[in-house]
């Protein structure tokens, strides 16, 4: 019973159990070893680079999507870089991820799929780098007339170099600097881009001159050849480079973004030897007909300027006849300038004499002066006293009606000054109810009172004139008393 029961619950089978990890690393190997190289086309979806460098994103078609990883060291060894939309074609190999349990792609190659992809993505650039400004052709420099020294920014092995330098020995021999770079394949981008940036910072010196131009060229090939000048950082560095550059990429039909970006296209890397420096035989033949040209204006001056002078010469006659007139009319000049001279200075003579005797000496005048001087002293001397007196007299009657019309001899007479607290005078008799403290002036002092009791009224009184006493000036004089 106890055997069937147990039998019921756990049946017996031969499937080996397995954990969670054991499955998951076995099918992320079978995974590896199945597809451990395979090639996949579809457009890039969610393209990321991760902090680490690794790029993370999506390969899809209308159908299907699978992720994909493109870890740092492979990401920055491709001459392709990834673009949210573009379509590609990625070698690698199908792995899982089994903490997620979901496969991915690890792409070792990625290129683009058909020309029809890469001219979109030129055409993508170009307009991206036509609305920064970059194709401006007010930004444009102008290439020397003829440069010193020239730079060169191509492959050493190819024959592009030997077409250069053929073309300008052949022009005019000038001092050449090449930079070799690889022209196309991995790294041809970035080694361009510096060849580029070391010619614009170089210092020249003596033995090593700055160019004053230069020349970035390769020969012709296919549109995939040629990506290394149209990638963004090529192409950036051509249009900040201070020197004027000439591009010279394949051949005349072929375009990149660089030739946008230059200062002048050239068709051809001999075309551009042709840009940079002037024929030497056609200077040298202008120099020689600029120099005849010259020669015979020159003469032709020469024989202008001979026929002006015989003309004139006719015209203007005997010049010793002209001197000898001139001769004769200084000579009569001299002759009616000779006692000039004399004449003048005896009447300036003449007249100094007669306006001298009407002067009169200065020591007479000074004793005249002083005459003068004396006489009027004495008449004012006994002025000075008699106003002195006048006004003393004045000032000794203006004292006495002082005197008299003070009003401290109406005090004398038995009146009295009433003043209040702030020693305003007090004039009515309600003034004197409202100020409780007053303060009167007699003859001999000051005395303080306080108000009290009803206000009366002043009985009338007729006063009767009298006569007003009589004061000499003697008594006004004694009592007022002097002020000298």
């Amino acid at each position: 019973m106890n055997s069937e029961t147990h039998s019921d619950a756990a049946p017996r089978t031969n499937v080996p159990e397995l954990s969670v990890s054991e499955l998951s690393f076995s099918l992320k190997k079978t995974l590896e070893d199945t597809y451990a190289r395979i090639r996949v086309r579809g457009e890039l979806s969610r393209v990321s680079v991760a902090g680490s460098g690794h790029m993370y994103s999506d390969l899809k078609d209308d159908k299907a999507v699978i992720n994909v990883i493109c870890w740092k060291g492979t990401l920055s060894k491709m001459d392709l870089k990834p673009e949210e939309g573009m379509d590609v074609i990625c070698t690698g190999r199908i792995s899982t991820y089994p903490a997620r349990s979901n496969y991915q792609m690890i792409i070792e190659t990625m290129e683009l799929a058909g020309e029809g992809a890469l001219l979109k993505l030129l055409e993508d650039r170009k307009k991206k780098l036509a609305a920064e400004g970059l194709f401006d052709p007010a930004r444009k420099k102008k290439l020397p007339f003829l440069p010193q020294t020239i730079g060169v920014v191509t492959s050493p092995t190819g024959a592009v170099i030997r077409d250069i330098m053929h073309r300008l020995n052949d022009r005019f021999p000038r001092r050449v600097l090449l930079y070799p770079v690889l022209v196309q394949g991995q790294g041809a981008a970035d080694q361009i881009t510096d060849a580029i940036k070391r010619f614009d910072s170089m210092i020249g010196t003596d033995y090593i001159p700055r160019p004053d131009v230069l020349i970035v060229a390769r020969g012709g090939g296919s549109l995939e050849d040629l990506m290394a000048f149209n990638e963004e950082n090529v192409v950036r560095a051509a249009a900040e480079c201070s020197i004027p550059l000439i591009s010279a990429v394949g051949h005349e039909t072929d375009t990149t973004l660089i030739d946008f970006v230059s200062d002048q296209r050239a068709p051809t890397p001999t075309g551009a030897a042709e840009i940079a420096v002037p024929r030497r035989a056609d200077l040298i033949a202008r120099l020689q007909e600029n120099s005849q040209r010259i020669f015979s204006a020159m003469r032709r001056l020469v024989d202008i300027g001979k026929e002006k002078t015989m003309n004139l010469e006719k015209r203007l006659g005997d010049p010793r006849r002209l001197l000898e007139h001139k001769a004769q009319k200084m000579d009569n000049t001299a002759q009616r300038l000779s006692g000039v001279f004399e004449r003048r200075l005896s009447a300036a003579r003449e007249r100094l004499a007669k306006r001298g005797a009407g002067l009169r000496h200065p020591q007479n005048l000074i004793a005249e002066c002083r005459r003068t001087l004396n006489e009027r002293f004495i008449r004012l001397k006994p002025l000075g006293k008699r106003n002195i007196a006048d006004k003393q007299r004045k000032l000794s009657s203006a004292a006495g009606l002082l005197e008299a019309y003070s009003y401290t001899n109406v005090l004398k007479r038995g009146y009295a000054v009433v003043r209040d607290s702030g020693g305003k005078a007090v004039m009515r008799a309600d003034q004197a109810k409202s100020n409780a403290a007053l303060q009167v002036e007699f003859q001999d002092g000051l005395v303080d009172v306080l108000t009290a009791g009803k206000q009366k009224a002043a009985p009338k009184q007729t006063k009767p004139k009298k006569a007003a006493p009589k004061t000499s000036k003697t008594d006004s004089k004694k009592d007022q008393g002097s002020l000298f």
